[in-house]
This record gives structure tokens, C-alpha cells and sequence, in this order.
């Protein structure tokens, strides 16, 4: 029988009512494994009600009740990695020890809506003027609206809804319909920790889902990420509809190779961040830019650590390396591929016909390695998100920071060098919101916020961590006074307020 999986309203799971459904497919094996219900405005109206009606009393609930429930939400979570990291594997198709970190890392976000009434303290300035006192208070928006990608199905919601509740607000989910069962998952969990009915709500399903998100007016705020073209329809869309958005989109990020850096170790990290979940990551290095007369040698050593990467079924133990999510993305992964020698590329790895022996119908993609990648060819402009690595050439640092600087994207980056100081103007000068040194996916810990620059973000907030909370809160200003029993009344007075 094929499982299904429905939408989750009110604290239950609620059947599909239009009788639309998705496939979901095992990406190793490419069959249909389940079918994802696409909600209709009805269900989508249906999931905002219920957390616009829990929202009058969850604003209202103390820090402690709230820090309570994400407390016992996070030791559940922590109870049940094994069993998310399967479900992720099996829709997703990457090996069960990347699927593992990415519930360790939304782990860090849960931890940090923990501490939530930290970040919530208000401040208080005391006689200002004559007994007046003056207050600053955030206070939580109302019903925020998540729409995330398939790439991290329990991480990238994980980024969201912990904080956004924490700070008081409710939440409606709108996972991607491809990888949909995490999303219950976390949602049956939630309940489990006691959080009420209302408050986290998932709706499944396609554009008609995501649209009603953006443009009803119980929706306060949208959080987003996935890729750029999307991402500045969300910006654009929320916008115009008065919502307050962030809205994080693509990259092509690049990785500075200096002459005096440790050529094994550069090769170590180009290895593992581009290959790493079959390049399905907003954080992989997808360009290389050797400076100097290193490309030759650092090349070779790409190559050589490339083509022992084992690649297989994402629950086989062996597996460094599983499929990719779809049959029709393993198919634009690989157009890039092929027609990157008529476009200037030099092809070192090409990894389009490589399959795995009984698992043929599966979503596989080799590992690919382009040189000498021209900054015109499509396979450097475009986001692939698959495992193809661009190596650039560039004579010098300026030439090679130049080159970074110019890609409409601005993620993340890296340097590798033993220079301190040309590390250190590298994290001045390049622009990027997120950069390593010697670190390939420079991907900040819970309590620094995830965000980029240029066409990798939309919208004023970065994700989690302080800008986290500020997204998800509004600021309000008290000021107040409490006249003395003996005071004389001061009178009608016209003229601007002063202090004194």
C-alpha cells in the first residue's frame, strides 16, 4: 500500500479534501513510495484559523510554559533522531549520516528557542524626566507562514517555527512536497510535548498552497528559503500583500585558494563541500578559484579524492554519497555536465552515466570536475545544486576576490591560505553574508544568524539567532508617568513635550 500524508490542523491530522495528490519517491530506487496531499485555499484558510484562534491565547502564555513545552519538545527530538533521519533518507535519498547532522543541527536551533526569555528581555530606562519612566518591549506578530525546501526537510523548518513560537506567535508550515513526512513527524512530536492545539499547523501541497500563504491577510509574516527566482516571487508577492518577509534564495559559492595553502587539506574541504549531499545544499562549494600556479596540482588532487567517493543507496552504511532527490533534477544536473566542453570547460570528471548496480532505476549522478570554467558558461552562472565542481583560474588575489565579487550571488565563501592577512582583507573585502576561513561550508552555529547578501537574500532579516528573534517580534516603547499623591497638576501646556 502507498502511504500517504496528509496535512496536520488544530493539533490532528486532517485527510486532503481535494483529492489532488503528489508522488513522493524513493530516490535510490526511483519508485513511488508515497503520495503527498495538495491542499486547497479551503485547507489553507483552515490551518491559518486555527492558528490565528490559538495565537489570542498562546501570546498570552508565560516564557516558562512556552520554554517548557520546546524543553521537552527538544529531549523528544532528540529521542527520535534515528527515526527522522530515516524518514529523510527515504524521501530525500541522502546517506543516513548527513541526514543524522541535519537533525543535530535544527537541534541547535531548539536549543536556543529554549533560552528564548534572553533574548526577549526587555529594557527599562528609569526617570527620564520627573517620574517618567520608559520601557522597550518585543512582542510576537501572530500567524507566521514557513515554505521550505526539499534540501533539509526537518533542519530548514527547525530554522523557523522554534523561534517564532518561542517569541509567542503561531505557525503554519508548508513543506516541500517532495520529502513531505518529516514534517509530521515534527508536528506529532510538538503535540507529544504538550504544545496546544493550533500553534504548529502543517499544510502540504503545491503553489496554490504557497500563493494563499502569501496573500491572506491573517499571514503577519513569511520565512522562506529556497531558490532565488522563488525567492524574490515570495519578497515580492508577501510584500504587496503588507507582510513582513525573509526570503533567502540560491548560490554559487566560492572557495579562494591562495599558492602557500595546504593544497591536501583544500582538496579535502573542496571534496566534501561540493560532493556532500550530492551538492544539494545552499551552502555547497560549487566553485574553486586557484590562484597562481596551484590549478594543475590542486586539481589532480580533487580528482584523485573524487573518484573514490562511494556513492549508493542513502541507508546503506558504506554510502558517502546518495542520489538526487529527482529524476528530473538528476536530468538538468547533468545537461550542465554535457554540454560544458562546448562552452570553454575543460571536463575532468564527467559524471552522467555512472548508475549503481540494482538500484538502475534510482536518481544517480556521478561526480563531476570542470577546469578551467569560464565566468560565461552556464554551468558557472546558473545554481546547479548537484554534485559539479567549477574550478576557475585567477593570477592573483585581487583577480580572484574581483571574480567572487562580481557573481550576483553572495552567500557564503571561503578562503584557504596561511596568510593571516590576506585572510583577514578577504573577510573584509569579499562579499558574502556568511565566509570561511580555512572552513569550506561556513555555516554559523544557532546563536549567530544564517543570511546572505545580493541575490541570496530578500528582505531586511537574516535566519535565527538575533536576527531570529527580531524577525518573529515587534518593537514597542512604553512611556510612563505616575505623578506624586502631593504633586500641584501641571496645568494645560501646548508647547512640545520636553524632558526635564
Amino acid at each position: 500500500m502507498t502511504k500517504i500524508v496528509n496535512h496536520w490542523i488544530g493539533g490532528k491530522t486532517v485527510e486532503g479534501a481535494s483529492g489532488t495528490y503528489g508522488p513522493v519517491t524513493n530516490p535510490a530506487t526511483g519508485e513511488v513510495t508515497t503520495k503527498v496531499a495538495f491542499a486547497t485555499v479551503d485547507e489553507v484558510d483552515a490551518a491559518v484559523a486555527a492558528a490565528k484562534e490559538a495565537f489570542t491565547t498562546w501570546r498570552h502564555s508565560s516564557l516558562a510554559q512556552r520554554t517548557g513545552i520546546l524543553f521537552r519538545f527538544r529531549a523528544l527530538l532528540d529521542a527520535h533522531r534515528e527515526e527522522l533521519a530515516e524518514l529523510i533518507t527515504a524521501e530525500h535519498g541522502k546517506v543516513h549520516s548527513d541526514a543524522l547532522g541535519e537533525v543535530a543541527r535544527g537541534l541547535e536551533i531548539v536549543d536556543l528557542a529554549c533560552g528564548i526569555p534572553v533574548q526577549l528581555k526587555g529594557e527599562l530606562s528609569t526617570q527620564v524626566a520627573t517620574r517618567v519612566d520608559v520601557a522597550a518591549i518585543r512582542q510576537p506578530l501572530g500567524v507566521i507562514a514557513g515554505i521550505t525546501p526539499f534540501n533539509f526537510p526537518a533542519m530548514v523548518p527547525m530554522w523557523m517555527f522554534p523561534i517564532a513560537i518561542a517569541c509567542g506567535n503561531t505557525f503554519v508550515l508548508k513543506p516541500s512536497e517532495k520529502d513531505p513526512s518529516a514534517s509530521l513527524k515534527l508536528a506529532e512530536l510538538l503535540a507529544e510535548a504538550g504544545l496546544p492545539d493550533g500553534v504548529f499547523n502543517v499544510v502540504q501541497g503545491d503553489k496554490v498552497a504557497v500563493d494563499r500563504l502569501l496573500e491572506h491577510p491573517d499571514v503577519a509574516a513569511v520565512s522562506f528559503v529556497g531558490s532565488t527566482p522563488i525567492a524574490r516571487y515570495i519578497h515580492t508577492t508577501a510584500s504587496a500583500n503588507g507582510k513582513r518577509v525573509q526570503a533567502l534564495g540560491g548560490a554559487k559559492n566560492h572557495m579562494l585558494v591562495l599558492p602557500d595553502a595546504d593544497l591536501d587539506a583544500a582538496a579535502d574541504a573542496a571534496v566534501s563541500a561540493a560532493y556532500g549531499s550530492a551538492g544539494e545544499r545552499c551552502m555547497a562549494i560549487s566553485a574553486v578559484v586557484a590562484v597562481g600556479s596551484i590549478g594543475d596540482e590542486l586539481v589532480a588532487k580533487i580528482r584523485e579524492r573524487a573518484e573514490k567517493v562511494k556513492i549508493g543507496p542513502g541507508d546503506d552504511p558504506s554510502s558517502e554519497m546518495g542520489p538526487l532527490i529527482t529524476k528530473e533534477h538528476r536530468d538538468k544536473v547533468a545537461s550542465y555536465v554535457k554540454g560544458a566542453a562546448d562552452e570553454g570547460c575543460e571536463v575532468v570528471l564527467d559524471g552522467t552515466g555512472f548508475t549503481v548496480e540494482g538500484y538502475e532505476r534510482g536518481h544517480w549522478i556521478g561526480l563531476s570536475l570542470l577546469d578551467r570554467v569560464p565566468t560565461t558558461a552556464k554551468a558557472y552562472r546558473d545554481e546547479i545544486f548537484g554534485p559539479v565542481l567549477c574550478v576557475l583560474r585567477a593570477e592573483t588575489y585581487e583577480e580572484g576576490v574581483a571574480l567572487i565579487n562580481a557573481s550576483p550571488f553572495g552567500n557564503g565563501t571561503a578562503i584557504f591560505t596561511r596568510d593571516g592577512g590576506a585572510a583577514r582583507r578577504f573577510q573584509l573585502e569579499v562579499e558574502a553574508g556568511m565566509v570561511g576561513v580555512n572552513v569550506p561550508i561556513p555555516v554559523p552555529v544557532g546563536y549567530h544568524s544564517f543570511g546572505g547578501w545580493k541575490d541570496s537574500l530578500f528582505g531586511d532579516h537574516h535566519i535565527y539567532g538575533n536576527d531570529g528573534t527580531h524577525f518573529y517580534t515587534r518593537g514597542k516603547v512604553i512611556t510612563s508617568r505616575w505623578p506624586d499623591p502631593s504633586e500641584t497638576p501641571a496645568g494645560v501646556d501646548l508647547g512640545f513635550p520636553r524632558n526635564h
